[in-house]
């Protein structure tokens, strides 16, 4: 997942969070958090692996004050539910 953040264009800096949620764990959790040059690798990486990615500049934004190894907050339960289901539907018509 990706987003930007900034008052205006010079001040935005590239944010990304990776989410997991394996099977029988309990909440989808933060494997990866980074701005900057950091974001960028997380990007490639999920790109280089065809990890779909998902824009939400808001809710990258409310992820990434989470620490890697971290559940998401309950208060994001909903928005990233609906970043699983892109995903799904993403690898349906992917893989199908």
């Amino acid at each position: 997942m990706i987003g930007k953040t900034g008052k205006n264009i010079s001040e935005e800096t590239k944010l990304a969070v990776a989410l997991q949620y394996p099977e029988g764990v309990s909440a989808p959790f933060i494997s990866a958090s980074g701005k900057g040059d950091l974001a960028e690798k997380i990007i490639s990486i999920a790109k280089e692996n065809n990890v779909p990615i998902k824009e939400d500049k808001n809710l990258v934004e409310v992820l990434s004050a989470v620490k890697p190894g971290e559940f998401i907050p309950l208060e994001t339960y909903e928005a990233v539910a609906s970043v699983f289901v892109f995903l799904k539907t993403f690898a349906r018509k992917y893989y199908e």
